[in-house]
Protein backbone atom coordinates (compact mmCIF):
# COMPACT_ATOMS: atom_id res chain seq x y z
CA UNK A 1 0.00 0.00 0.00
CA UNK A 2 2.79 2.39 0.95
CA UNK A 3 4.68 1.50 -2.22
CA UNK A 4 1.57 2.23 -4.29
CA UNK A 5 1.09 5.61 -2.60
CA UNK A 6 4.72 6.48 -3.29
CA UNK A 7 4.32 5.60 -6.96
CA UNK A 8 1.19 7.77 -7.20
CA UNK A 9 2.97 10.65 -5.48
CA UNK A 10 5.93 10.36 -7.87
CA UNK A 11 3.59 10.30 -10.86
CA UNK A 12 1.80 13.43 -9.64
CA UNK A 13 5.15 15.16 -9.09
CA UNK A 14 6.34 14.26 -12.59
CA UNK A 15 3.13 15.60 -14.14
CA UNK A 16 3.41 18.81 -12.12
CA UNK A 17 7.02 19.32 -13.23
CA UNK A 18 6.12 18.59 -16.85
CA UNK A 19 3.27 21.09 -16.78
CA UNK A 20 5.30 23.84 -15.12
CA UNK A 21 5.14 26.80 -17.50
CA UNK A 22 8.44 27.88 -19.04
CA UNK A 23 9.46 31.53 -18.57
CA UNK A 24 10.18 31.54 -22.31
CA UNK A 25 7.31 31.34 -24.73
CA UNK A 26 8.22 29.39 -27.85
CA UNK A 27 8.59 31.49 -30.96
CA UNK A 28 10.68 33.57 -33.34
CA UNK A 29 12.04 36.99 -32.45
CA UNK A 30 14.30 39.81 -33.59
CA UNK A 31 16.30 42.57 -31.96
CA UNK A 32 15.54 46.12 -33.05
CA UNK A 33 18.58 48.32 -32.36
CA UNK A 34 17.91 51.68 -34.01
CA UNK A 35 17.09 55.01 -32.38
CA UNK A 36 13.69 55.34 -34.05
CA UNK A 37 11.05 52.63 -34.31
CA UNK A 38 9.99 52.90 -37.93
CA UNK A 39 9.24 49.88 -40.11
CA UNK A 40 9.10 49.84 -43.89
CA UNK A 41 7.22 47.35 -46.06
CA UNK A 42 10.19 44.96 -46.35
CA UNK A 43 10.64 44.78 -42.59
CA UNK A 44 6.92 44.24 -42.03
CA UNK A 45 6.93 41.49 -44.63
CA UNK A 46 9.89 39.84 -42.89
CA UNK A 47 8.06 39.84 -39.53
CA UNK A 48 5.06 38.19 -41.16
CA UNK A 49 6.95 35.71 -43.33
CA UNK A 50 9.00 34.25 -40.48
CA UNK A 51 6.19 34.38 -37.91
CA UNK A 52 8.02 36.78 -35.61
CA UNK A 53 6.06 37.12 -32.39
CA UNK A 54 8.52 39.16 -30.30
CA UNK A 55 10.62 42.25 -30.95
CA UNK A 56 13.32 43.04 -28.39
CA UNK A 57 13.47 46.79 -28.83
CA UNK A 58 16.40 48.80 -27.48
CA UNK A 59 14.86 51.66 -25.50
CA UNK A 60 18.08 53.39 -24.38
CA UNK A 61 21.64 52.78 -23.23
CA UNK A 62 22.98 53.41 -19.75
CA UNK A 63 26.47 54.94 -19.79
CA UNK A 64 28.78 56.17 -17.04
CA UNK A 65 29.00 59.90 -16.45
CA UNK A 66 32.04 60.82 -14.33
CA UNK A 67 30.15 63.29 -12.18
CA UNK A 68 26.57 62.01 -12.29
CA UNK A 69 27.07 58.24 -12.41
CA UNK A 70 25.02 55.97 -14.73
CA UNK A 71 22.92 58.03 -17.15
CA UNK A 72 20.54 57.22 -20.05
CA UNK A 73 21.80 57.78 -23.56
CA UNK A 74 20.54 57.41 -27.16
CA UNK A 75 16.87 57.03 -26.22
CA UNK A 76 14.61 55.63 -28.95
CA UNK A 77 11.71 57.55 -30.44
CA UNK A 78 8.55 55.88 -31.70
CA UNK A 79 7.48 57.04 -35.15
CA UNK A 80 5.69 53.76 -35.76
CA UNK A 81 4.08 50.81 -34.02
CA UNK A 82 4.60 47.08 -34.33
CA UNK A 83 2.10 44.98 -36.27
CA UNK A 84 -0.77 43.66 -34.20
CA UNK A 85 0.01 40.47 -32.32
CA UNK A 86 3.76 41.08 -31.94
CA UNK A 87 5.01 41.53 -28.39
CA UNK A 88 7.38 44.45 -27.74
CA UNK A 89 10.07 43.79 -25.12
CA UNK A 90 11.87 46.93 -23.87
CA UNK A 91 15.60 46.25 -23.85
CA UNK A 92 18.24 48.35 -22.10
CA UNK A 93 21.97 48.15 -22.81
CA UNK A 94 24.15 48.92 -19.80
CA UNK A 95 27.84 49.69 -20.31
CA UNK A 96 29.86 47.36 -18.09
CA UNK A 97 31.74 50.06 -16.17
CA UNK A 98 28.43 51.24 -14.72
CA UNK A 99 28.66 48.12 -12.54
CA UNK A 100 32.15 48.65 -11.13
CA UNK A 101 30.41 50.14 -8.10
CA UNK A 102 26.91 49.46 -6.84
CA UNK A 103 24.67 51.81 -8.85
CA UNK A 104 22.32 53.57 -6.44
CA UNK A 105 18.63 53.43 -7.37
CA UNK A 106 19.46 52.40 -10.96
CA UNK A 107 16.88 49.62 -10.97
CA UNK A 108 14.15 52.02 -9.85
CA UNK A 109 15.22 54.66 -12.38
CA UNK A 110 15.19 52.18 -15.26
CA UNK A 111 11.71 50.90 -14.37
CA UNK A 112 10.36 54.44 -14.04
CA UNK A 113 11.90 55.51 -17.35
CA UNK A 114 10.53 52.51 -19.25
CA UNK A 115 7.05 52.92 -17.77
CA UNK A 116 7.11 56.63 -18.62
CA UNK A 117 8.18 55.90 -22.21
CA UNK A 118 5.41 53.32 -22.53
CA UNK A 119 2.81 55.76 -21.26
CA UNK A 120 4.04 58.62 -23.46
CA UNK A 121 3.98 56.44 -26.57
CA UNK A 122 0.77 54.55 -25.70
CA UNK A 123 2.60 51.22 -25.50
CA UNK A 124 0.49 48.76 -23.56
CA UNK A 125 0.76 45.17 -22.45
CA UNK A 126 4.50 45.01 -21.77
CA UNK A 127 5.15 41.66 -20.06
CA UNK A 128 8.94 41.57 -20.02
CA UNK A 129 12.05 43.73 -19.84
CA UNK A 130 15.51 42.65 -20.97
CA UNK A 131 18.87 43.98 -19.75
CA UNK A 132 21.96 43.65 -21.93
CA UNK A 133 25.34 43.97 -20.21
CA UNK A 134 28.73 42.43 -20.96
CA UNK A 135 29.46 41.86 -17.27
CA UNK A 136 32.75 40.36 -16.17
CA UNK A 137 34.02 38.61 -13.05
CA UNK A 138 34.84 42.08 -11.69
CA UNK A 139 31.35 43.50 -12.18
CA UNK A 140 29.29 40.31 -11.78
CA UNK A 141 28.33 40.73 -8.11
CA UNK A 142 27.16 44.31 -8.49
CA UNK A 143 25.31 43.40 -11.68
CA UNK A 144 23.55 40.45 -10.04
CA UNK A 145 22.61 42.60 -7.03
CA UNK A 146 21.17 45.13 -9.47
CA UNK A 147 19.22 42.39 -11.27
CA UNK A 148 17.87 41.07 -7.97
CA UNK A 149 16.55 44.52 -7.07
CA UNK A 150 15.17 45.06 -10.57
CA UNK A 151 13.47 41.65 -10.61
CA UNK A 152 11.79 42.36 -7.28
CA UNK A 153 10.41 45.67 -8.59
CA UNK A 154 9.19 44.10 -11.84
CA UNK A 155 7.54 41.21 -10.01
CA UNK A 156 5.17 43.64 -8.33
CA UNK A 157 4.14 44.76 -11.82
CA UNK A 158 3.83 41.17 -13.11
CA UNK A 159 6.69 41.80 -15.57
CA UNK A 160 9.36 39.18 -16.31
CA UNK A 161 13.08 39.93 -16.46
CA UNK A 162 15.59 38.47 -18.90
CA UNK A 163 19.23 39.24 -19.62
CA UNK A 164 21.74 38.54 -22.34
CA UNK A 165 24.36 35.85 -21.74
CA UNK A 166 27.68 35.98 -23.58
CA UNK A 167 29.74 32.84 -24.07
CA UNK A 168 32.39 33.80 -21.51
CA UNK A 169 29.64 34.31 -18.91
CA UNK A 170 28.55 30.67 -19.14
CA UNK A 171 31.37 29.69 -16.78
CA UNK A 172 29.93 31.94 -14.05
CA UNK A 173 26.99 31.39 -11.75
CA UNK A 174 23.71 32.11 -13.58
CA UNK A 175 22.12 35.54 -12.99
CA UNK A 176 18.90 36.01 -10.96
CA UNK A 177 16.48 36.44 -13.87
CA UNK A 178 13.68 34.45 -15.50
CA UNK A 179 15.77 33.42 -18.50
CA UNK A 180 18.77 34.39 -20.59
CA UNK A 181 19.40 34.96 -24.29
CA UNK A 182 22.67 33.35 -25.36
CA UNK A 183 24.40 35.79 -27.71
CA UNK A 184 26.01 33.70 -30.43
CA UNK A 185 27.73 36.61 -32.13
CA UNK A 186 30.77 38.85 -31.64
CA UNK A 187 32.43 35.66 -30.46
CA UNK A 188 35.96 36.41 -31.68
CA UNK A 189 38.63 38.97 -30.91
CA UNK A 190 38.17 41.98 -33.24
CA UNK A 191 41.94 42.38 -33.66
CA UNK A 192 42.41 38.77 -34.85
CA UNK A 193 40.16 39.15 -37.87
CA UNK A 194 42.84 37.82 -40.22
CA UNK A 195 42.69 34.45 -38.46
CA UNK A 196 38.93 33.97 -38.21
CA UNK A 197 35.62 35.84 -38.47
CA UNK A 198 35.15 37.90 -35.27
CA UNK A 199 31.36 37.91 -35.67
CA UNK A 200 30.96 34.14 -35.47
CA UNK A 201 33.27 31.16 -35.80
CA UNK A 202 32.57 27.65 -34.50
CA UNK A 203 36.16 27.50 -33.23
CA UNK A 204 35.41 30.36 -30.82
CA UNK A 205 32.15 28.78 -29.71
CA UNK A 206 33.41 25.21 -29.23
CA UNK A 207 35.30 25.75 -25.91
CA UNK A 208 32.07 26.91 -24.23
CA UNK A 209 29.80 24.08 -25.37
CA UNK A 210 30.65 22.04 -22.27
CA UNK A 211 28.93 24.61 -20.04
CA UNK A 212 25.58 24.49 -21.82
CA UNK A 213 24.04 21.29 -20.49
CA UNK A 214 24.38 22.23 -16.81
CA UNK A 215 23.94 26.00 -17.02
CA UNK A 216 21.30 26.71 -14.41
CA UNK A 217 19.04 29.10 -16.33
CA UNK A 218 16.52 28.67 -19.16
CA UNK A 219 18.14 29.85 -22.39
CA UNK A 220 17.08 31.22 -25.77
CA UNK A 221 19.54 31.71 -28.65
CA UNK A 222 20.39 34.79 -30.73
CA UNK A 223 22.24 34.59 -34.07
CA UNK A 224 23.96 37.31 -36.15
CA UNK A 225 22.63 38.54 -39.48
CA UNK A 226 24.66 41.75 -39.57
CA UNK A 227 28.09 42.68 -40.87
CA UNK A 228 30.98 44.85 -39.71
CA UNK A 229 32.91 47.35 -41.79
CA UNK A 230 36.56 47.88 -40.90
CA UNK A 231 38.78 50.51 -42.55
CA UNK A 232 42.43 49.41 -42.67
CA UNK A 233 44.92 51.65 -44.48
CA UNK A 234 42.08 53.13 -46.47
CA UNK A 235 40.67 49.72 -47.45
CA UNK A 236 37.10 48.87 -46.45
CA UNK A 237 37.00 45.28 -45.17
CA UNK A 238 33.69 43.52 -44.55
CA UNK A 239 33.04 40.81 -41.97
CA UNK A 240 29.74 38.85 -42.30
CA UNK A 241 28.92 35.52 -40.76
CA UNK A 242 28.25 33.00 -43.51
CA UNK A 243 24.99 31.09 -43.54
CA UNK A 244 27.03 27.90 -43.24
CA UNK A 245 28.76 29.12 -40.08
CA UNK A 246 25.52 30.27 -38.43
CA UNK A 247 23.84 26.93 -39.09
CA UNK A 248 26.94 25.01 -37.98
CA UNK A 249 26.87 26.84 -34.63
CA UNK A 250 23.11 26.39 -34.32
CA UNK A 251 23.47 22.63 -34.76
CA UNK A 252 26.32 22.46 -32.22
CA UNK A 253 24.59 24.42 -29.44
CA UNK A 254 21.24 22.69 -29.92
CA UNK A 255 22.94 19.32 -29.65
CA UNK A 256 24.23 20.26 -26.19
CA UNK A 257 21.09 22.17 -25.17
CA UNK A 258 17.94 21.24 -27.18
CA UNK A 259 16.04 23.97 -25.29
CA UNK A 260 17.82 26.50 -27.52
CA UNK A 261 15.34 25.59 -30.27
CA UNK A 262 12.47 26.97 -28.20
CA UNK A 263 12.96 30.73 -28.67
CA UNK A 264 15.17 31.89 -31.54
CA UNK A 265 16.28 35.47 -32.19
CA UNK A 266 18.27 37.24 -34.88
CA UNK A 267 20.27 40.44 -34.50
CA UNK A 268 18.98 42.66 -35.93
CA UNK A 269 15.98 43.83 -37.97
CA UNK A 270 17.16 46.00 -40.88
CA UNK A 271 16.79 45.95 -44.66
CA UNK A 272 20.45 45.14 -45.36
CA UNK A 273 20.30 42.20 -42.98
CA UNK A 274 17.06 40.89 -44.47
CA UNK A 275 18.57 40.96 -47.95
CA UNK A 276 21.89 39.44 -46.87
CA UNK A 277 20.63 35.87 -46.57
CA UNK A 278 18.40 33.67 -48.68
CA UNK A 279 14.90 32.74 -47.57
CA UNK A 280 16.01 29.14 -46.99
CA UNK A 281 18.74 30.35 -44.61
CA UNK A 282 16.28 32.29 -42.47
CA UNK A 283 13.92 29.30 -42.50
CA UNK A 284 16.73 27.09 -41.18
CA UNK A 285 17.79 29.63 -38.54
CA UNK A 286 14.21 29.87 -37.31
CA UNK A 287 13.59 26.13 -37.44
CA UNK A 288 12.47 24.53 -34.18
Amino acid sequence: MIQRLLLIACAILMIACHDKPSPMEEGNAVYYWRTDLQLDSLERAFLKQYHINKVYCRYFDVVMNDSLGPMPNATITFSDTLPEGIELIPTVFIVENCMHQKPERLAEKIVQRILQMNETNDIKGVKEIQIDCDYTAKSRKNYYDFLTTLNAKLSTLNIKLSTTIRLHQLSMKAPPVDYGVLMLYNTGHPMKFMERNPILDIRDVAPYLRYLEDYDLPLAAAYPVFLWHRIIQGVDIEHVATAEEILKVKTAVEKERPELRRLILTYDLANDNINRYKTETYEKIYSH
